[in-house]
């Protein structure tokens, strides 16, 4: 006899089954496109996704507050190759088991796709210093976008500037 998590597990499994299925066939009759079945996917961004709608996928109507001395974003201002670009961060955001930071956000604002990064973390995992490297399809803001377990969203900002050969320009 199956228990109740199992018996909650098989049904989510079908569900999804049945969903891609139906997505498929109706991709497969010219009745919805690409865009549409990954629209229906909750949480997936669009193809050419524009960072406003990024924002309101991942945060909706909350709007982040600027971070100043809370959240520290180390990138170059100059990068010269946008497929290697080193961003570090840290944050004297507080670590506590009532309140910490449980996401943390990259966002190239003119990428292709503007979500690059997104961490997760516990209280556990001390004081929030990280570092990372980046696409950048060229010159753009850099957002970091920090989460705490109770909603509040800060956000640290910097232009990079993406040059192409190395040339500065």
């Amino acid at each position: 006899m199956n228990t109740p998590i199992e018996s909650r597990a098989r049904r989510r499994a079908l569900k999804t089954l049945a969903a891609t299925g139906m997505a498929l066939g109706g991709l497969s009759l010219g009745l919805l496109t690409p865009a549409q079945v990954l629209a229906a996917a909750p949480g997936m961004p669009l193809p050419d996704e524009a960072v406003a709608d990024t924002l309101v996928r991942l945060f909706g109507d909350r709007k982040p507050q600027p971070a100043g001395e809370h959240i520290k974003l180390d990138a170059p201002l100059i990068a010269e190759n946008g497929s290697v670009v080193p961003i570090r961060i840290e944050s004297d955001l507080p670590m506590a088991a009532d309140n910490y930071v449980k996401h943390v956000y990259i966002i190239s604002d003119k990428n292709r796709r503007p979500l690059n990064a997104k961490f997760t973390l516990t209280p556990e995992s001390g004081r929030l210093s990280m570092a990372t490297n980046v696409r950048m399809a060229g010159t753009t803001d850099v957002r970091v976008i920090a989460e705490m377990s109770d909603g509040t969203l800060w956000e640290a900002k910097q232009e990079v500037k993406v040059t192409v050969g190395g040339c500065g320009g």
